[in-house]
């Protein structure tokens, strides 16, 4: 059995915190003592160390206490709608990107961007071997092939929109 204070310890957490899981009924001592004090059984250990995971993924004490307390189908879907939830956000980001990088308008500005952009692309394209000419010949194929995915993808690259116009326009002409 854990007290709180050893609960708490062990998952790098509060007491408060564990006092407010109880408060919203996510995670209940299994019993108390005589002095009412609460004791926490392996079984709530390992319940608390989902939340702390589920948590982690990002999703709300609401969310946990659903998935904790129905089927494992629910665990699924909830975490599909989290990914759903983290795309629609990351793609909210990167149009801030984009548009920033078009009002600064300077190739020095994307080394502020942590992930891959257009030089990042282009230095990997050329340590792989590929020449002006293939990077050229890709984009063409990419346009031909798969248009909107070529589009995301310069976008993913944060590059501004009227760049990937051009882009786009070039490779259909070729």
């Amino acid at each position: 059995m854990y007290t709180i204070g050893k609960l708490a310890r062990k998952f790098q957490l509060s007491r408060t915190t564990l006092l407010y899981y109880d408060s919203i009924d996510l995670l209940k001592p299994s019993s108390r003592t005589e002095s009412r004090y609460r004791q926490y059984s392996e079984d709530d250990a390992r319940r608390l160390g989902q939340v702390c995971r589920y948590r982690q993924a990002g999703l709300s004490l609401e969310e946990i206490k659903k998935v904790l307390d129905s089927p494992e189908d629910n665990l699924t879907q909830t975490l599909e709608r989290r990914l759903d939830e983290l795309n629609d956000d990351i793609k909210r980001l990167r149009d801030q990107q984009r548009f920033i990088l078009g009002i600064l308008k300077s190739s020095r500005s994307y080394r502020h961007i942590k992930v891959m952009n257009v030089n990042t692309w282009k230095s990997l394209l050329e340590a792989s071997g590929f020449s002006e000419e293939d990077m050229q010949r890709w984009h063409v194929d990419f346009e031909r092939l798969a248009p909107e995915k070529h589009r995301e993808f310069l976008e993913f690259l944060c590059i501004p929109d009227e760049e990937i116009e051009q882009i786009r326009a070039w490779a259909r002409s070729r």
